[in-house]
């Protein structure tokens, strides 16, 4: 494919989308790209403690301050001040493009869909193999809002107005219910069955909000009590 060709049948605007949750921990993702929109989607894969490298000939600031904060244990961030290498996008399991240049990222996403691997094209639909959606973070709950690309937005606001309904104290409910798992999966019983919207549409989940966490595990040691025993 040259430089700056469209990959080929482009997707309709109403494809309908798969969401996931991709775990990146460890995992090489390319951003290509040196702006105020690649070091947001930087930002992100470091966050998720991705192994990152960012190509660009001249880089926001921030990038090499997030490079050194990330210099000692852990996944680092990589800084390459270069223009990207056709074909390199195939190392990646990750890539994202947000240089701004549609040549550059045109070839970008060309490359990645060539090698098999997730590419996102910044501002250009129609190169994207996925979609970053906004995202609200509260401990282990991610909660994100999409709008395949159609309006940014849209999703931030939506995503604002999700995060205040839901309120705070999220985290903390999903660390419980996953203690209460692990327990009960570690003894043998069923977590199936149990009516668990029962419990969080009660007054449960306010004591967890309000810090009442002493009530809380008891009340949730009780309603997992129901969960079917093993036969001996």
């Amino acid at each position: 494919m040259e430089l700056g060709e469209r990959p080929p049948a482009a997707p309709p605007d109403d494809a309908p989308l798969y969401p996931v949750a991709l775990r990146v921990l460890g995992r090489p993702c390319l951003v290509v790209g040196g702006g105020p929109v690649a070091l947001r989607k930087a930002e992100g894969l470091i966050a998720a403690q991705a192994v990152v490298t960012v190509v660009a000939p001249e880089m926001h600031p921030r990038l090499a301050e997030l490079a050194r904060a990330h210099a000692g244990p852990g996944p680092p961030v990589r800084l390459e001040r270069r223009t990207y290498r056709p074909g390199e996008a195939a190392r990646y399991r990750l890539v994202i493009t947000a240089t701004g240049r549609p040549e550059v990222d045109s070839a970008v996403a060309a490359d990645a869909e060539a090698a098999g691997v997730w590419v996102n094209s910044a501002d250009d639909p129609d190169r994207c193999g996925f979609f970053l959606p906004s995202v609200h973070r509260d401990g282990p709950v991610t909660v994100a809002v999409s709008t395949g690309g159609t309006s940014p937005a849209l999703a931030a606001w939506l995503r604002r107005r999700t995060a205040r309904a839901l309120g705070p104290g999220l985290g903390a409910l999903a660390e419980l219910l996953g203690q209460a798992r692990h327990r009960l999966q570690a003894e043998g019983r069923s977590t199936e069955a149990l009516a668990w919207d029962e419990l969080l549409d009660g007054p449960w989940p306010d004591l967890v909000r309000r810090g009442d966490l002493e009530a809380a595990r008891d009340i949730l040691d009780a309603f997992t009590d129901l969960a079917d025993r093993p036969v001996p």
